[in-house]
């Protein structure tokens, strides 16, 4: 991986990963159409790059992770979070395996992509408009439908957390929000988890690359700070339609791509 394929690649991350397009998938399409052999680094560099995301979200909202008052915020947090911590640790290899298939990714940006186009008109009952009204309950229920994105790579966890929301009568911006929330600590989890895999196994890499990392998790922070305050305004005024038509079109041309080996 190159300084500047790196660069790209946090750009790409910055952008994605609050959007319900998945992060993950299009970092996976972009190595491959780079031609980024998927090795240990490449793994590792794309997903601690998404702290640098994940970060943006409590520099964008920090009176709420911060406000220590609030001990009801972080409960839910942790509850919601759980599901998909067990998931991954059991699944970790699977998802490695996924990792490497942009085949699987492209019909998981099709399928996702559908569900979006009519999932508003589905769940149209409203009950919550505020996250302080969201329980403990509710939030465990919108953490299981996160499960489904860290067990199958390219679903996206933004757009699993929001149908997630969506379902449990969550407005489409309160449930936005939730889902902004609850990547810090599935995404901190996730990163540290990796982090620590490296270091008892290969420390030398981060020492190798740490300069990557850095840039990489700062480009990627800066970019989420503007997509999270773009992605609101959108939902809002928008919903969440453009982002099923994009994901169709994105999924069948990686799925053209892939079978016609453009990409593998």
């Amino acid at each position: 991986m190159t300084l500047l394929q790196a660069i790209i690649i946090a750009i790409i991350e910055g952008i994605t990963e609050f959007l319900p397009i998945s992060s993950t998938g299009h970092m996976v399409v972009t190595n491959a159409l780079f031609g980024i052999a998927e090795d240990d680094f490449v793994k590792l560099y794309t997903v601690c790059i998404q702290l640098g995301a994940i970060l943006a979200v409590v520099a964008l909202y920090w009176k709420k992770f911060f406000d220590l008052k609030r001990v009801s915020f972080y409960v839910k947090l942790i509850v919601a979070v759980i599901p998909a911590l067990i998931m991954g640790f059991l699944f970790n290899d699977w998802i490695d395996e996924i990792l490497e298939n942009p085949l699987f990714i492209g019909f998981a940006f099709l399928i996702g992509g559908i569900v979006l186009l009519f999932i508003e008109s589905f769940f149209r009952k409203v009950r919550i408009v505020r996250e302080e009204d969201i329980d403990t309950v509710t939030a465990l229920k919108i953490g299981l439908f996160q499960v489904l994105a860290v067990v199958f790579p390219g679903v996206s966890r933004s757009a699993a957390t929001i149908i997630g929301g969506l379902s449990q009568k969550l407005n489409k911006e309160v449930a936005t929000e939730f889902s902004f929330f609850l990547a810090v600590p599935t995404m901190c989890a996730a990163t540290g988890y990796k982090l620590l895999k490296t270091m008892i196994k290969t420390p030398e890499m981060l020492s190798q690359h740490w300069d990557l990392l850095l840039i990489g998790n700062v480009i990627a922070f800066i970019v989420a700070i503007i997509a999270i305050k773009a992605l609101i305004q959108v939902v809002s005024k928008y919903g969440f339609q453009g982002f099923g038509i994009y994901r169709i079109v994105t999924g069948i041309v990686v799925i053209v791509l892939c079978l016609t080996k453009v990409i593998h």
